[in-house]
């Protein structure tokens, strides 16, 4: 079964307590991030890492503070979860090629990667028939990535250990809601025991 890593979010302003939108105790996830992607990388699995890349004036500020914007350490992802074959993916329409590619960074302005105008002909390009999720945050951005992907048709798994809420029972009912649509929860360890076929194949 084709699949594809999916980490969500997982950038220096939610990460860590000195960012600008710090998820508390999401730094314990980075080493499982980090270790999944590599594994996956070493497996021959591309991972679709989804990125806010806000302007200093991105209408979203509205809602949240000013986080993740362009050209600041806190909009990167930490140089351990970064893989070595990478490609940009911007949120406007745009010819991508993401063949080869270790990783494809998914820079949207949104929680929602699915605002990603390309979001779609990235996924048919990987032709997967399986996505692991991980990332933050549970109950926001991770929740889309789960359901938008949901309505792809494939089998969705979120790997529970590896993501991080802000609201334990908005997480907590939102697993449940994913659940009943067919989703599966899994775990890190479950994961890296699996033999799988890479999405590149």
């Amino acid at each position: 079964m084709k699949t594809i890593f999916f980490d969500v979010d997982t950038q220096i302003d939610f990460l860590f307590s000195a960012g600008a939108l710090y998820v508390p105790g999401s730094e314990r996830i980075l080493p499982l991030v980090a270790k999944l992607n590599h594994w996956a990388a070493e497996n021959g699995i591309p991972v679709i890492s989804t990125m806010d890349a806000h302007a200093e004036n991105d209408p979203e500020f509205r809602h949240w503070p000013a986080h993740c914007v362009v050209g600041t350490v806190g909009q990167r992802k930490p140089e351990r979860s970064l893989l070595k074959t990478r490609v940009v993916v911007p949120s406007y329409e745009a010819n991508v090629d993401v063949s080869g590619a270790q990783q494809i960074l998914l820079e949207k302005q949104s929680v929602d990667c699915f605002t990603n105008a390309n979001i779609h002909k990235v996924l048919d390009a990987l032709e997967a028939e399986r996505y692991l999720v991980y990332g933050v945050v549970t109950e926001i951005c991770v929740k889309n990535a789960l359901f938008g992907l949901l309505e792809t048709g494939r089998r969705v798994e979120i790997v529970a250990d590896v993501t991080k809420s802000l609201n334990r029972e908005e997480a907590r009912s939102m697993v449940v809601e994913f659940r009943s649509r067919g989703g599966v929860k899994t775990s890190a360890a479950s994961v890296m025991k699996e033999r799988f076929s890479s999405g590149a194949e």
